[in-house]
């Protein structure tokens, strides 16, 4: 069986690339290295060096390798820059996808597994926590307009061409190999700074509420999605909501950091509040989260400790 990973250098596409070899697929990753890293693909994987908005490169893959699967992480995954530009978002995110679902349906992909977001797809006025798949989107940064657009394009192509599609919405995922530079998730962010002992900034006060899902987790619910899962939209989270400022005091401990930290301005684009509901990915899927936050932080500080030296991050 073959099957594509798009974003296969990066964080969470890297990860799944490792699991898919593992269970004896031929892997082919599609990435740009703009945010990805060759040395996260696994050596037994195919990397191109390509864009997803490249027309010609994408057909010619497809072409040459006949996938059965195309699990699609690659994309603009920063809120904040959405919003600062959001027509380059909308390239990545909505023109670089259809690109791939294009020469899915072309090529009779078997299935296309979409990584959604949860985090920004429901909005700011959602009055049910943790929030199920039934309340509908009401997105307020271009990046999760973006993603709630692809999901809308995949039940297009599925009525009319019959792509067979999942949508798995995420929580906020964290893990090794998550890089910690620029628009990074916040725990990756935060642990580099306080082994190197430097401030960590807060955006706004701290208690915006987040529900974070450790990447292994995440990992076996696009596996589980290739045979389940058909024509839905599925969140992937915890149901645990954990306040920024909680995130830091756990990191502290764990750490043994001294220092308090900096409290900055909010970032625009950010909701107050996201935690998933489960009990679709837990019917649909067979799946529910495996690492609970405090043995996941411990395990992901663990990494940094072993891959980064002081002042690298």
């Amino acid at each position: 069986m073959k099957a594509l990973v798009t974003g296969g250098a990066g964080f969470i596409g890297s990860h799944l690339v490792d699991r898919l070899i593992d269970l004896g697929f031929d892997v082919v990753v599609v990435d740009n290295l703009s945010k990805g890293k060759k040395e996260n693909v696994n050596e037994k994987a195919h990397l191109f060096v390509a864009d997803i908005r490249d027309e010609e490169s994408i057909q010619k893959i497809f072409d040459e390798n006949k996938f059965d699967y195309v699990f699609h992480l690659a994309a603009q995954a920063s809120v904040s820059i959405s919003v600062k530009n959001p027509v380059e978002d909308a390239n990545i995110n909505i023109i670089g996808s259809l690109n791939l679902i294009k020469n899915s349906i072309e090529y009779k992909v078997k299935k296309f597994i979409f990584s959604s977001t949860g985090g920004a797809i429901y909005g700011d006025n959602v009055k049910i926590f943790p929030t199920p798949e039934s309340v509908f989107p009401n997105p307020i940064s271009p990046y999760g307009i973006a993603k709630f657009s692809v999901e809308n394009y995949l039940k297009f192509a599925k009525n009319e061409f019959d792509l067979n599609y999942t949508v798995l919405r995420y929580a906020n995922v964290y893990g090794p190999r998550q890089d910690p530079f620029g628009e990074a998730g916040v725990i990756a962010i935060f642990i580099s700074k306080m082994l190197n002992d430097e401030d960590v900034v807060i955006n706004g006060d701290g208690e915006y509420i987040r529900d974070y899902v450790y990447v292994s987790d995440v990992v076996d619910a696009n596996i589980r999605a290739m045979k389940k899962g058909d024509g839905l939209e599925i969140n992937i989270g915890t149901s645990r909501g954990t306040s920024v400022n909680h995130l830091f005091n756990y990191l502290k401990k764990i750490i043994d950091y001294q220092k308090e930290p900096v409290y900055g301005p909010p970032r625009k684009g950010d909701i107050r509040k996201s935690l998933l509901c489960y009990t679709r990915a837990k019917e649909e899927l067979r799946w529910e989260p495996k690492i609970d936050l405090e043995k996941g932080l411990k395990l992901t500080v663990e990494w940094f400790k072993r891959n980064f030296k002081a002042k690298d991050v």
